[in-house]
């Protein structure tokens, strides 16, 4: 079973599944299958810096899993990035596509580096040296990458066109999130903020909670955060509380979203704003809501956070926001947590609909996109909600348990080679 040890983001991950394959007594030959990614690359990346000197940075792609389909994952540029983290991000992929019943496999890639410290020329020069040196994993049929940490539709269009030069073809389908002039979709960047909105409305539904007139508190107000906080408000709630990188603002009648968001964009923080109260950003975990959306970092909600948590429901639109110890903290309270492989999905399955629509050759309507989307999703929330039940199971576990049986059926339909 899961328990504490965990040290890295790898070995957690590989605890979730543990635990997950013992609940659902997954085939241990599938279950080995599982713990050990299929490739893992790791490459050197030298650039010649605006200077004139060379720095030569590290670079991975890692493919975990592609028994349901092509790899599909983010890549990131960060300067703490190592393989472990690549590794577990790649195996959470396996585990979202699965549960989003996505015909992908799961993958992540990334560069260490600082991109805040790079002019544009040496980031494109990162990024097409790294795609060079990545291209034998990549293309439509085999490891489609997408926008991630630090990255976006430019660095997307860079890695495309890179792509296409090496193999002298046209490569829409090989990367998504990209600009929406080389056959992105605007539906793209916000499809994740879409998606936690969704998985909040049918947890609520679940909960007998009314939507409108309830509260929420958004940790981060970035690229998931920032809409995110639009549309709980379109939605009728009241956003009382937000808090970023420089600070934290709270007001119990809600947040004039709009005004904060162009005096984010004046100053580069919540911190400041007039139309709310400062306060401390770790105040924000013991402000009264109904909803609690850390959209920020990793591993935020520890276990003494999880005893102070005034919330009835945590959508998780970061990555890994909660830790292992604060699980049965949650759970014990009788806090609905929907976990993030599932609350943030929304993006994936966006890439998806932009990768059918780049191999179709034929963009598909506004419209099309946000209802298959909103479909998706909540069709896998119905599906780990009743999961959960049967099992009498936390979200977090029935959605592992949900996505390895699906993977383990695709295993079981293609045998082993050789």
């Amino acid at each position: 079973m899961l328990g504490t040890v965990a040290t890295n983001a790898w070995e957690l991950v590989l605890g979730r599944l543990d635990e997950a394959a013992e609940l659902s007594k997954l085939d241990p030959d599938v279950h080995q299958v599982l713990r050990t990614p299929s490739r893992v690359l790791e490459v050197a990346v030298p650039v010649r810096m605006d200077d004139g000197s060379v720095e030569v940075f590290t670079g991975w792609r890692v493919r975990h899993n592609t028994a349901r389909g092509p790899g599909k994952g983010g890549l990131r540029f960060h300067p703490d990035l190592d393989v472990d983290e690549v590794k577990a991000l790649a195996a959470m992929m396996t585990f979202k596509t699965a549960l989003l019943d996505l015909p992908f496999g799961g993958a992540k890639g990334g560069v260490r580096c600082d991109p805040s410290a790079l002019s544009t020329t040496e980031l494109e020069r990162i990024t097409r040296r790294y795609a060079y040196e990545v291209s034998s994993f990549l293309g439509p049929e085999t490891d489609i990458p997408a926008p991630d940490v630090n990255t976006d539709e430019r660095v997307m269009a860079w890695l495309m066109d890179t792509l296409s030069m090496i193999q002298s073809t046209h490569l829409p389908a090989a990367v998504t999130g990209k600009p929406p002039a080389l056959g992105g979709t605007r539906m793209h960047a916000g499809a994740t903020s879409t998606g936690c909105l969704a998985t909040a409305r049918a947890a609520f539904r679940e909960l007998g909670i009314t939507l409108a007139g309830s509260r929420a508190v958004i940790q981060g107000f970035g690229k998931v955060g920032g809409p995110l906080a639009f549309l709980l408000t379109s939605a009728g709630m009241r956003v009382v509380a937000i808090s970023d990188i420089g600070g934290a603002v709270a007001s119990k009648g809600g947040l004039d979203v709009a005004a904060l968001a162009d005096h984010v964009s004046e100053t580069g923080s919540v911190a400041g704003f007039g139309g709310g109260e400062p306060i401390n950003a770790d105040a924000l975990w013991d402000v009264d809501c109904e909803l609690l959306v850390p959209a920020a970092l990793g591993g935020v909600i520890t276990e003494s956070v999880a005893e102070r948590v005034r919330a009835k429901v945590i959508v998780e639109a970061a990555n890994g926001p909660t830790t292992v110890d604060a699980q049965p903290v949650l759970a014990r309270r009788g806090i609905v947590a929907v976990p993030d492989i599932l609350a943030n999905a929304g993006g994936v399955t966006a890439s998806y609909f932009e990768w059918a629509q780049a191999r179709q050759g034929f963009p598909w309507d506004d419209n099309v996109v946000a209802e298959r989307l909103r479909q998706r999703i909540e069709s896998a929330f119905t599906a780990v909600w009743a999961r959960a039940q049967t099992l009498g199971v936390d979200m977090r576990l029935a959605a592992h348990v949900v996505a390895i049986h699906r993977v383990a059926a695709a295993h079981d339909a293609r045998g082993l080679f050789p």
